[in-house]
């Protein structure tokens, strides 16, 4: 089993990584959470330990990253931000477990292995469908059965369709869709956003000059609403 550690105190990371290899786990470690989503990008891992307060790009942007285009690797945040709204915030951000530190690793260890086995146990039951309306998206095979018959939609439609679905009824600002869908290196126009959303429109919408399904926020973003 291979491991992502995300994790910028070095103590930390080289006590943890040591005893994770001692129980027989390939472990990839990084300081940064900008290296944290290239590695995951190019690499498999069964399971993600991320620390919240990173450089550059912090832990529960990561999640919600992974979470765009993965669903089923259990992901850890191990991290001092120990309020019961910051745990909140993990967990709704795909997390499986939140530990707060200062943690007991003999416990990391068993909820590594819980999550581990858990993992392993799930089978595919079907394609990840998602219906509103009369609209059905298969996010596995980027088609869509809207009122114009079947359609396939790009990666990047679907993987904002699944942005905005994830944050339901939420105010999605562009800034925040630039950098989950189209990451952190690159920056299309804003205006770019705007016609995906049109695109939206035309497909899932009964009148596009009346949208109920996706909403502007006039000055920050976009809202799914179902």
């Amino acid at each position: 089993m291979r491991i992502l550690l995300v994790e910028d105190e070095e103590n930390i990371r080289t006590v943890v990584k040591l005893n994770l290899e001692m129980e027989d786990y390939e472990v990839v470690s990084t300081d940064n959470g900008r290296d944290a989503i290239q590695k995951f990008k190019g690499q498999h891992f069964d399971l993600l330990i991320l620390d919240v307060m990173l450089p550059e790009i912090n832990g529960f942007q990561i999640c919600e990253q992974v979470r765009l285009t993965n669903m089923e690797i259990p992901i850890i945040f191990l991290t001092a931000k120990d309020t019961p709204a910051d745990r909140v915030a993990g967990l709704k951000k795909g997390a499986d477990d939140y530990l707060t530190k200062p943690f007991n690793l003999e416990e990391l260890l068993l909820r590594v292995q819980k999550l581990l086995k858990r993992s392993a146990k799930t089978t595919e039951t079907g394609p990840e469908l998602y219906s509103f309306g009369d609209n059905e998206i298969n996010f596995l095979t980027y088609e869509a059965k809207c009122q114009k018959g079947t359609i396939n939609l790009t990666k990047k439609e679907a993987l904002l369709l699944k942005l905005l679905i994830d944050r339901k009824n939420e105010v999605v600002s562009r800034q925040q869709i630039l950098q989950s869908v189209w990451g952190y290196d690159v920056y299309p126009s804003t205006r770019t956003i705007d016609n995906f959303i049109l695109s939206f429109r035309k497909y899932f919408e009964e009148d596009q000059s009346s949208p109920v399904f996706f909403q502007s926020v006039r000055g920050v973003g976009y809202k799914f609403v179902s």
